[in-house]
């Protein structure tokens, strides 16, 4: 790992505790919006029997391997990702823009103690569901991960779109976590 990636994850960490002890609420929406399942520009969940091919995603602390994607328009993907990293990490496919606004969804969970640095407190989503009506999220254009853990994505790409894939625990995008997926014809 380079020193930058290192700054990165430690600066990432940091953010990450300064945001949750602050007690800084950056929103009180509902939960879901900013996963993007409502946008189906993005794409849409995939049926495997079509995809074409797999591609492996490993999850650093604050970095992806591959740091990018190149896509066919309309291609069908199996996404298998691996959290290598020591804390809870996230791969979201989805725009920019949609990504910024899931980003107050995820610190709302972090300071109902759903997200906890290095795993998920299934019990506190518990909570914060019966308590707010919502909590954790299963959208599939998504997967969180705690350490050690992996999981699949089967996704269609849509024909045109500006996507990237991302990390949406506080402090884990500002610090480099994400990567741009390239559609080509």
């Amino acid at each position: 790992m380079s020193s930058s990636r290192i700054l990165g994850a430690v600066l990432g960490a940091s953010l990450s505790f300064a945001l949750l002890t602050s007690g800084l609420a950056l929103a009180a929406g509902s939960h879901g919006g900013g996963h993007g399942m409502h946008d189906m520009k993005i794409g849409k969940p995939g049926d495997p029997a079509k995809v074409s091919r797999t591609i492996e995603i490993t999850m650093y602390d604050n970095y992806y391997e591959p740091e990018s994607l190149d896509i066919k328009e309309g291609e069908t993907i199996r996404f298998v990702v691996r959290n290598a990293g020591e804390f809870v990490h996230e791969f979201n496919i989805a725009t920019a823009a949609m990504h910024e606004a899931h980003r107050p969804e995820m610190m709302m969970m972090m300071e109902h103690g759903v997200l906890e640095p290095d795993r998920i407190n299934l019990e506190a989503a518990k909570a914060m569901q019966a308590s707010m009506g919502h909590g954790m999220h299963n959208e599939a254009n998504s997967v969180l991960l705690e350490p050690g853990k992996s999981g699949e994505i089967v996704w269609t790409f849509p024909k045109h779109a500006d996507l990237e894939f991302a990390c949406n625990v506080p402090g884990h995008y500002e610090t480099g976590m994400h990567g741009k997926v390239k559609l080509s014809h």
